[in-house]
């Protein structure tokens, strides 16, 4: 896959408690990496960007908390591998149905 994904995580908990990582993947990389992450105004900033540009948006509080809070340009963790795959395959599957 060569662009990047979002997790859009929205909660309706009435304060800014929302979250948003985005990653990328490609070929190359041993394993995809975190662009962005955030919550908040940071989490809708890249949210609104990510819908903008086109990119997948795939709700998954559970996988937002884990990557939240690795650094940017780093290789997602090993434990998320199998989470991370089945969502790549997803995504890919909506796009060849475009």
């Amino acid at each position: 896959m060569t662009g990047p994904d979002a997790w859009d995580t929205p909660r309706q908990t009435g304060v800014h408690d929302d979250k948003a990582v985005a990653i990328h993947y490609t070929d190359e990389l041993p394993a995809p990496i975190v662009l962005a992450s955030g919550r908040g105004h940071v989490a809708q900033a890249i949210i609104r960007i990510a819908r903008e540009s086109g990119v997948t948006l795939v709700a998954d509080p559970e996988l937002a908390n884990a990557l939240i809070p690795l650094e940017i340009n780093t290789l997602i963790p090993e434990s998320q591998y199998e989470v991370i795959a089945s969502l790549l395959v997803f995504v890919r599957g909506l796009k060849a149905e475009r």
